[in-house]
């Protein structure tokens, strides 16, 4: 059963680009901004040696799997979905990229990324065709994805000793902005760039916002999720490849500890967990300061057990922050 929507959200959207947004919108647009700035603040303060140039390229290189994570999974909650599976897709494709490295050379991260959007691809058509909630397509894709991890890998790591085909991913741009960012960042810039030259970004905020008033609309709602699943699940074969350039191998676990960061990351960057409102721009901000959260937490002497409640107190404040309480009659 989809979830109870407003009958006239046209009219509050016109009235909205009427008398334009509030101080408190501008303000809470840019809060994803002054979280990252705050938290360099703290961080420098705490440690005085944190703003190094050092310091600071070793945030941003550890970034750059949680950003393109979180940005691909931008694309299903805009549409009012969730993607569960990104984690377990992508330590799924560090073993793909592993064991097909040897046969494929320099071939293998194309294959990996398109397997991973085909496999993308496919929750979205059994979202859409099969009506399944996409919390519990994703959820069994999850499941699924680290059983069969498990079972191709021997439930162990798989060693890589040929190191050229992901070199290219260590190196530095001017010798101090880690490539594996820069990636990120022209995959961030490509994804916006379609999404304001073509006529997807407004499919996807009317799917988001109400998916009865798209389709009787004319947008191509089924079509827009099967994309979004797709590009997520493209997303996890790229930020596979980024942490196999790290770690020298592909293991049956090695991203499971991104879910929980990469969604918060979407939710501090102000995308509404409802759909409809956000951006991947914000996304990317959500992930640098998680990623900075992640890092500074040892700094100021936070243990590391710790992580996890921040991260779930985190979502719960974002969440309640960004929800967009016009859009549901019932909170269940």
């Amino acid at each position: 059963m989809s979830t109870p929507v407003l009958a006239t959200p046209a009219a509050d959207v016109g009235h909205a680009d009427k008398g334009g947004p509030t101080l408190g919108q501008r303000l809470t647009s840019f809060m994803p901004l002054i979280a990252l700035v705050a938290l360099l603040a703290a961080l420098s303060i705490a440690d005085p040696d944190f703003l190094t140039q050092r310091s600071l390229t070793a945030v941003v290189r550890t970034s750059a799997p949680l950003v393109v994570l979180a940005v691909g999974a931008t694309l299903v909650v805009l549409c009012g979905g969730i993607d569960l599976s990104i984690a377990a897709l992508t330590s799924l494709s560090t073993v793909f990229f592993a064991l097909w490295l040897p046969d494929l050379g320099g071939l293998t991260t194309l294959a990996v990324i398109a397997a991973t959007a085909c496999i993308g691809a496919v929750q979205g058509l059994t979202h859409v065709l099969l009506r399944i909630p996409s919390f519990i397509v994703t959820l069994g894709g999850m499941s699924i994805f680290s059983a069969v991890a498990l079972v191709i890998s021997d439930a162990g790591p798989v060693r890589i000793t040929d190191r050229a085909a992901t070199e290219w991913l260590t190196l530095y741009v001017g010798g101090y902005v880690p490539m594996a960012f820069v990636v990120a960042v022209i995959v961030v810039a490509a994804i916006a760039l379609v999404l304001r030259l073509t006529p997807i970004q407004s499919w996807i905020t009317a799917t988001g916002y109400s998916e009865p008033a798209a389709r009787l609309a004319g947008t191509p709602v089924d079509l827009v999720k099967v994309a979004a699943f797709t590009v997520s699940g493209a997303c996890a074969g790229l930020a596979s490849v980024m942490l196999v350039s790290r770690n020298f191998s592909g293991s049956p676990t090695m991203a499971d500890n991104l879910l929980l960061p990469a969604v918060a990351a979407i939710v501090v960057g102000g995308t509404a967990i409802t759909g409809g409102h956000g951006s991947v721009w914000r996304s990317l901000v959500g992930a640098l300061v998680i990623t900075l959260l992640r890092v500074g937490l040892p700094i100021v002497g936070v243990p590391s057990a710790w992580e996890q409640i921040l991260y779930g107190a985190i979502i719960v404040a974002a969440v309640a922050l960004t929800l967009d309480r016009s859009k549901v009659l019932i909170i269940k």
